[in-house]
C-alpha cells in the first residue's frame, strides 16, 4: 500500500505548539499582544500553560498532554490532520510491503536539526532504538510491535512482529517525536536542552517556569508557519488567566472549565480543541468482590455520568461509556449506553451476588485529593457499596503493578485508536488494571483492524468490532470526558481543529 499526499495536503498538515507568558511590564499599550506585528514587526504568541513541561526529552516526557508542547521543538515521521488520518512531517511518504509487516517510510530531503546534525534514516533509527530501551523511556510500551528497524541514506525500514498497518498512526508526535541524535548522546542534558528538527528553537528555558522560543527558518514547512517568537509560561492560578489575557500578557491559554464563563464574559474566545480524553473506574476482577461480574455489572448501573459533567466540567465536557468520542471513526454506536444509569438493578445485582448494603467496604486508591473520587464514593454508596478514599503519592508503583482492588483514571488517548485499545482492554495495558485479564474475542478482533490498512473500505467496521469487544472488559467503567479548553484573545486567529493537537500551521497574530 502506498501512501502519497499532495503539496496543499502536506502544508496543512502541519501542527506546532507555541506558548507563552511574558511579565506584566512587557504588556504594550494595545494591551493586546499583537501591535508589533500588526506594525510590521515580529509576531510573538505568548501562552499561559498549565502543561509545562518537567521534561523536553520526548522519550522521558512521554505521550502525555505536554506532547503538545514538546511539538514546538520537535517534528516526527508522521503527524495527524482534522480528520485524525496519518500525514506527512519528517517522512514524505511511506508503503508496506505485501505481507503488511514491514513499512518503509521515505524522509523528506535535506533537513537538519537545529544543531546542524542531518534528518536521516540513521537519525530515525536511533530514534526508535531510544525510545525503546533507555532506561527511562516512557515510549517502550508503545512501540512492543517494532523487531527491527534499518536505515539506508533517508529510508527508514520498520520491521514488525505482526501485521500492523497502524504504524503511520503511531509514529507521530505523541510516540515518536524526533531528537538529535548527536544530543540525545547525553540524555540528562536533552532533558533541559532539547535538540528538534520543529518550527521552533529554545532560545532559553527556566526550568519548570518559562521557555523563550523562536521560528526555526529551516523547519520543512516554514513558509506555512507566521509566528516569530514563543513565550512559554507556567501558568498561575486559574483565576489570573482571564485577566492577563484582558491585558496582553497572555494571548493564548488552556483553561479550567470554572473560568470558562468569566473569558466568556470578558469578550475573550472560548473554545474546545476536539480530544480523546475519557476518564474510568478501574476495576481489579482477580480481587474480591470484584471476582464476582454482578459486582461490576451493579457498579456499572449504579454511575450517574452527567453527575460527573455537570459538577467537574460545568457542562462542557460530555458523558462517555467508551474510550472515543462520540462520531469518531473507533466509536461503536451499538454500544451507547450499553449500561444505563440504573440504581434500582444494581442493588438487585448485588443483592443476586449475595451482598447486603454495607457489606461491601472497599479503598479507592487515587494518586492525589480528585472531587471525582468523591462522586464515585457517593453513587456506589447509594447502591450500598462503602469506599474510603485514600490519596497515595506512590499509587503509580502499585496501580501499575495492578496490587490495586479499585482506583479511577483518565488518558488523553493516542492518534492510533488501536493503541487506545489495546492500552485499556489488552492482556498487558498499562491502562487494565485487571491483566493478564481481557475480554473474551478482543486479541482477535484487534487483530483484524492491524491486518486492515487504514484506507481499506472495511477498516472502520473492523476498528468498531474492536471497540464493541473491548467495552466486555470489566475491567472499566467509563464515566467522563473532560473537554480540551482554551481561550485566546482577538489578535490570534483561529486554529484548526486537529483531534487532541494544536495546531498553529497558518495562523497568524495581529494587532485589533
Amino acid at each position: 500500500m502506498s501512501v502519497r499526499t499532495t503539496a496543499r495536503r502536506l502544508r496543512g498538515a502541519v501542527i506546532g505548539i507555541a506558548v507563552v507568558a511574558t511579565l506584566a511590564s512587557t504588556v504594550s499599550a494595545c494591551g493586546n499582544g499583537g501591535a508589533s506585528a500588526a506594525a510590521g514587526g515580529p509576531s510573538t504568541l505568548k501562552w499561559a500553560s498549565s502543561y509545562f513541561p518537567t521534561h523536553w526529552d520526548p522519550v522521558v516526557s512521554g505521550s502525555g498532554a505536554q506532547f503538545r508542547l514538546l511539538s514546538l521543538v520537535h517534528a516526527s515521521l508522521t503527524r495527524t490532520d482534522e480528520s485524525g488520518k496519518a500525514v506527512p512531517d519528517l517522512a514524505k511518504d511511506w508503503e508496506y510491503n505485501t505481507a503488511g509487516d514491514q513499512v518503509t517510510f521515505h524522509l523528506r530531503p535535506g533537513l537538519k536539526f537545529t544543531d546542524g546534525e542531518p534528518v536521516d534514516g540513521a537519525a530515525i533509527k536511533f530514534a526508535i532504538e531510544r525510545a525503546k530501551t533507555q532506561k527511562n523511556s516512557a515510549l517502550f510500551g508503545d512501540l512492543t510491535s517494532i523487531k527491527e528497524v534499518t536505515a539506508s541514506g533517508l529510508d527508514v525500514v520498520v520491521k514488525l512482529a505482526q501485521v500492523d498497518h497502524q504504524i503511520p498512526q503511531l509514529l507521530g508526535q505523541r510516540v515518536l517525536q524526533v531528537s538529535s541524535p548527536k544530543a540525545a548522546q547525553d540524555p540528562a542534558k536533552l532533558d533541559q536542552n532539547p535538540v528538534g528538527a520543529g518550527p521552533f528553537v529554545v532560545t532559553q528555558l527556566v526550568p519548570g517556569t518559562k521557555a523563550v522560543l523562536k521560528k526555526n527558518p529551516d523547519y520543512w514547512d516554514a513558509a506555512n508557519i507566521h509566528i516569530d517568537n514563543v513565550e512559554l509560561t507556567s501558568a498561575p492560578d486559574a483565576s489570573t488567566v482571564v485577566s492577563g489575557l484582558q491585558t496582553g500578557v497572555y494571548n493564548f491559554a488552556d483553561l479550567t472549565p470554572s473560568q470558562a464563563d468569566a473569558a466568556k464574559k470578558a469578550g475573550l474566545d472560548v473554545f474546545v480543541q476536539p480530544g480523546f480524553n475519557a476518564s474510568n473506574i478501574s476495576i481489579n476482577v482477580n480481587k474480591a468482590p470484584f471476582d464476582n461480574p454482578k459486582v461490576v455489572d451493579a457498579v456499572r448501573h449504579a454511575i450517574n455520568r452527567k453527575e460527573f459533567v455537570d459538577k467537574l466540567t460545568f457542562g462542557l465536557g460530555e458523558p462517555t461509556d467508551q474510550p472515543f468520542p462520540e462520531g469518531y471513526i473507533a466509536y461503536d454506536p451499538e454500544s451507547k449506553n450499553r449500561w444505563p444509569y440504573d440504581p434500582a438493578k444494581s442493588k438487585a445485582l448485588l443483592a443476586e451476588a449475595g451482598f447486603q448494603p454495607g457489606d461491601i467496604k472497599l479503598d479507592l486508591v487515587i494518586p492525589d485529593a480528585q472531587p471525582a473520587s468523591e462522586i464515585v464514593q457517593s453513587q456506589l454508596a447509594a447502591v450500598g457499596i462503602t469506599l474510603t478514599i485514600k490519596v497515595d503519592k506512590n499509587w503509580s508503583k502499585p496501580f501499575f503493578a495492578k496490587e490495586l482492588a479499585l482506583s479511577i483514571y483518565g488518558t488523553t488517548g493516542r492518534d492510533s485508536a488501536v493503541q487506545t485499545l489495546t492500552a485499556h482492554f489488552g492482556p498487558n495495558g498499562p491502562l487494565n488494571l485487571s491483566t493478564p485479564y481481557e475480554p473474551a474475542g478482543f486479541e482477535a478482533a484487534v487483530a483484524k483492524v492491524r491486518q486492515t490498512p487504514l484506507d481499506s473500505p472495511d477498516y472502520p467496521t473492523a476498528l468498531r468490532a474492536a471497540t464493541k469487544a473491548g467495552l466486555d472488559s470489566k475491567a472499566l467503567v467509563f464515566t467522563y470526558s473532560a473537554p480540551n479548553l482554551f481561550v485566546k484573545n482577538k489578535s490570534v486567529s483561529n486554529l484548526p481543529k486537529n483531534p487532541a493537537h494544536i495546531d498553529w500551521t497558518g495562523v497568524k497574530i495581529s494587532g485589533r
